[in-house]
């Protein structure tokens, strides 16, 4: 019997825990279009780990007031 190899994919599951962030926080993302970059394989949603790494990187923050992260949010601020 042939074996395959492991995909160069993730699934949403395993994705969300590479980045520590749940399934339905990355259907949102794909959603509002923030998230990092997937492709659609027939019905599958995968996302490569390349993709993820710089999605991460790119909401690396400097401080917590930080304007990008306001514009991301819909221009809302939440406030204690």
């Amino acid at each position: 019997m042939e074996q395959h190899t492991s995909s160069p994919y993730m699934t949403q599951v395993v994705a969300g825990s590479f980045l520590g962030l749940s399934p339905r926080t990355l259907e949102r993302f794909r959603l509002e279009g923030r998230g990092p970059a997937f492709l659609k394989l027939g019905r599958r949603v995968v996302y490569s780990r390349d993709d993820l790494v710089a999605w991460a990187e790119s909401q690396r923050r400097t401080s917590t007031s930080d304007a990008r992260g306001i514009a991301a949010a819909g221009g809302r601020r939440s406030r204690a």
